[in-house]
């Protein structure tokens, strides 16, 4: 990209929130410097901001005011990390059903911004914000979008379902300035499609390709198809979903760079993200408290894996303390040799709709199920599980040029092996595995009630 059009870019961007008054620059700036305070630091940071949002919350919030007195908790105490574990977890059926109750004194909800996520279930769940809690979240986003290697004014090529494109001259104008992106719609990837997104990349010259972890890989199988090989970003972030290893493999080999992987969910924005060492994802304590639970309610040791709580230090609005996300994570202890302060998780096991049951109730990461048998069994390009009953799997697959009998006799075998020899496992050939109406993608359904 020329370097005057970038530094023009670069210049605009700044006086543009100057002008509208947003925090999100300069937060932004102050973002860029805490990364690399020491973790003992940015701990300190963190529960400063628990203890105001739990003093804030107890008294402008008559929902956790109610939360408190029933677990028999006053503010002060919250003298630990620890302490907030007897509080207990905010559930998705907890929001639905109190949702009124659950804005603060203080906000007006009609004036809030208002995001909808349906999640695993597919009912709608609404979520509100302050448009400064919003403009913390874009800043924290931007930070982590530079790890992979793209900078302030570079064009992205998004690969997402449904894309909002510029339509009055105004948001054309903000589009050039703020986010200057090309687009692939999910929902109708096409040979035709592809080639018109190339030809697009040819003119803008994106830095950065950003998408839904499995549309991403779905683009590079349509390159390495196609012959095509002048797409080459400086960075790649993979979002919204799990990322398998041999997709971030192959993505990796035709786009000749690095994947960065980030995990995060509508209600709380940005919650982990790799950066440029790929050592594990580094997690966003200076806007949320993040804890890593087993069945009991406690906390699991680095290397197990636990359900994840979010306590989203920034939204007062609407607060969200101790949310249970509904995804299974992997804590961790080791550092990063990256210089930055803020902590790692190994990794995103699978959201909890995503893992299945065996006989006995012994849970299995759906996605691992996928990653061994695509990667043992030849033959297979894309498979899905859908669990209907503890005995009966349904798998949805997409032949690959050595699919055979032998192969669907093996694939047969394996399950049997995990969830017993009476497990009924029907296989099911298809074309392609249709994307969520959000353009994401399940590959592991379990409709077992829990």
């Amino acid at each position: 990209m020329k370097t005057i059009e970038l530094s023009l870019r670069k210049y605009l961007d700044r006086a543009y929130f100057k002008v509208k008054k947003s925090p999100r620059y300069d937060y932004w700036r102050l973002l860029e410097k805490s990364q690399y305070l020491p973790e003992s630091q940015l701990r300190k940071i963190q529960f400063q901001r628990l203890k105001k949002l739990i003093h804030f919350s107890y008294k402008n919030n008559k929902f956790y005011q109610d939360r408190f007195d029933k677990a028999g908790l006053k503010p002060d105490d919250i003298k630990d990390f620890s302490d907030i574990g007897k509080l207990p977890v905010l559930t998705k059926k907890d929001i639905r059903t109190n949702l009124n109750s659950m804005i603060s004194s203080g906000y007006n909800k009609n004036r809030l911004l208002c995001f909808k996520t349906g999640g695993s279930t597919g009912k709608a769940l609404d979520i509100y914000i302050s448009e400064a809690c919003s403009e913390m979240r874009n800043a924290v986003a931007r930070r982590h979008d530079r790890w992979s290697g793209w900078d302030v004014g570079e064009p992205v090529g998004a690969i997402w379902g449904n894309p909002v494109l510029p339509k009055t001259i105004k948001n054309k104008a903000k589009s050039w300035v703020l986010s200057p992106n090309i687009y692939l719609d999910t929902m109708a990837v096409t040979n035709q499609s592809v080639r018109a997104f190339t030809r697009q990349w040819e003119k803008k010259k994106p830095s950065l390709i950003f998408g839904h972890a499995h549309s991403i890989f779905i683009l590079a199988q349509f390159l390495d198809r196609l012959g095509i090989n002048n797409v080459r970003p400086k960075g790649i972030i993979s979002s919204s979903m799990m990322l398998m290893p041999h997709e971030r493999k192959f993505i990796e080999r035709v786009f000749n760079t690095k994947v960065t992987d980030r995990y995060g969910c509508e209600e709380v924005s940005l919650i982990a993200s790799e950066c440029e060492k790929h050592n594990g994802m580094h997690l966003n304590i200076e806007h949320l408290f993040i804890e890593f639970i087993d069945e009991n309610g406690r906390q699991t040791a680095p290397g197990q894996p636990g359900d994840i709580v979010i306590t989203d230090l920034m939204n007062w609005a609407m607060p969200f303390i101790r949310y249970k996300v509904e995804d299974v994570g992997i804590a961790s202890n080791k550092k990063c040799e990256c210089g930055r302060g803020l902590p790692l998780m190994e990794s995103v096991a699978g959201r909890t709709a995503d893992f299945l049951f065996k006989p006995d109730g012994t849970r299995v990461a759906g996605i691992s199920l996928i990653e061994n048998t695509l990667t043992r069994i030849k033959g297979l390009d894309q498979m899905q599980i859908i669990q209907d009953s503890i005995n009966c799997l349904q798998i949805n697959i997409v032949p690959g040029k050595d699919y055979n009998l032998n192969r669907e006799k093996e694939l047969v075998h394996y399950f049997r092996t995990v969830f017993g020899s009476n497990t009924t496992v029907d296989i099911y050939p298809i074309n392609s595995i249709m994307a969520e109406k959000s353009g994401k993608y399940r590959f592991s359904i379990c409709k077992i009630k829990n």
